[in-house]
């Protein structure tokens, strides 16, 4: 009977080790991928009323939550059922990353800064509260954490399978890498949201004397840089893993180009995808605007 229970805990070890082991593996092969997502998601945590960011960067990270605990039973039920539809389905995702990142391109390369009154105009014709633009800018978060967490789960489980992993090990590795890109990245993101709190801090306590009160005024004046880099580079991440998912997911791509550059290659894809879908989308606006309207 001892033994038995022994050989139990024995068994119980041994998996944990091979999980530790392989969760170590897939975390690495995710490692682009999750930094892209840092990028993308402190982009759009930003922006945000002081007393807001934390309460918004929570909903953020519940949604993050909700999207693993969907995604991870598809993933592994579509795996054992039918393997192409994760491509398709990846490969719509990044038809929608790609869309976002060049839709801002356009932004802000074709569309004119707004003078003073237009701006009030624009404001006072805009019948949104401040909590419904805060709740529109969590769901296209949470939409596109969505696209970028289904990513870094296929990635995770791939790594399990190539190495013939038992299920149960599948199941773990998985789960865990996609809890710690959850934690990872959210715990990043709250520490770059809260710089200048922290900076004020120092300041106040140091009296505005000393090593510390410099720390503290140059995480203020670094936050306003920090946020307009994560919006060029959470932009770029969009385009870049839209494009990445284009060339290794679409047969065709795949092969195509085979000398240039792989960056240089996920760049172009992406920003062909992208504009594809903002063609699509102006077209699709302006059909059902004219249905609409007879």
């Amino acid at each position: 009977m001892a033994s038995g229970f022994f050989a139990l805990l024995d068994d119980v070890a041994a998996l944990m080790d091979d999980v530790a082991v392989t969760t170590k593996i897939a975390t690495k092969k995710t490692a682009g991928i999750l930094g892209d997502d840092l990028a993308v998601n402190a982009e759009k945590a930003t922006g945000f009323m002081s007393s807001r960011e934390i309460p918004v960067l929570w909903a953020i990270t519940k949604g993050s939550f909700l999207n693993k605990i969907i995604i991870l039973p598809i993933v592994f039920l579509l795996n054992w059922l039918y393997q192409p539809a994760i491509n398709y389905i990846l490969i719509v995702g990044a038809m929608y990353l790609a869309f976002e990142g060049v839709e801002k391109i356009i932004e802000f390369l074709f569309h004119r800064k707004k003078e003073g009154h237009e701006v009030i105009e624009e404001r006072e014709a805009d019948t949104q509260s401040a909590e419904e633009i805060e709740k529109a800018k969590v769901k296209s978060a949470v939409t596109t954490d969505f696209i970028l967490s289904l990513e870094i789960v296929i990635i995770a489980l791939g790594t399990v399978l190539e190495e013939s992993h038992p299920f149960i090990t599948q199941i773990l590795v998985t789960s865990l890498v996609a809890i710690v890109a959850t934690v990872g990245v959210y715990g990043i993101v709250a520490l770059i949201v809260r710089m200048d709190d922290a900076g004020f801090k120092l300041i106040k306590k140091s009296n505005g004397k000393g090593f510390a009160s410099k720390l503290g005024q140059f995480l203020v004046d670094a936050l306003p840089w920090v946020i307009k880099s994560l919006g060029v580079i959470g932009t770029i991440a969009l385009i870049m893993v839209a494009g990445e998912i284009f060339a290794h997911r679409i047969e065709y791509l795949h092969h195509i180009l085979p000398d240039w550059n792989a960056t240089l290659k996920q760049v172009v894809f992406g920003l062909a995808g992208g504009l594809i879908g903002v063609a699509l989308f102006t077209v699709g606006k302006k059909v059902y605007s004219l249905v609409a309207n007879k």
